[in-house]
């Protein structure tokens, strides 16, 4: 607990102002982000689809539930984020997310079946990493795990619900 109130007296002290813009701006994104995800829906199943058939168990991830998970707290989240309501908690249900995108679409890396190593699951093998095939998707979800964890540690800042609640009484 203690912790906690340190990096929130910190983060009260030197929060720059216009980062409120930016994690406006990141909900904005997240919250777009989600309606895209939903509109192609078939895509992100076939992507998480070939995850699931080079998994030799017999795990079945539900490509068509983990999506809409995907989707749904990207909007939900993602309206939490831009309106600094429910922030921390908001951009912590985020990160895994994110984390997970970095991780997937990294460059240089490729999913292996073959897997000797440990039986039924996935091997992720370096190729050569070539730069000039850095894919755009890479690039942005880095940044965004980033700026979520940036958001993170800074906190809501002062144009934000979290704060209108934290001074608002009743009379």
């Amino acid at each position: 607990m203690e912790i906690t109130q340190r990096i929130e007296n910190w983060a009260s002290t030197h929060y720059p102002a216009w980062f409120d813009f930016v994690r406006m701006g990141l909900g904005v994104f997240l919250f777009v982000k989600g309606f895209i995800v939903l509109s192609q829906i078939d895509s992100v199943q076939m992507f998480i689809s070939n995850i699931n058939a080079l998994n030799g168990t017999n795990v079945n991830w539900n490509a068509q539930l983990l999506v809409q998970f995907i989707a749904y707290m990207h909007i939900i989240g993602g309206l939490f984020i831009a309106l600094g309501f429910l922030t921390r908690i908001a951009i912590f249900f985020q990160l895994p997310i994110l984390l997970g995108a970095v991780l997937f679409t990294m460059p240089g890396m490729r999913m292996d079946a073959g897997n000797t190593m440990a039986q039924g699951g996935i091997n992720f093998v370096w190729t050569e990493v070539n730069l000039n095939t850095t894919t755009f998707e890479w690039w942005t979800a880095l940044f965004t795990l980033i700026l979520l964890i940036s958001s993170f540690i800074i906190g809501s800042g002062p144009w934000s619900v979290d704060k209108y609640l934290e001074h608002y009484e009743e009379t």
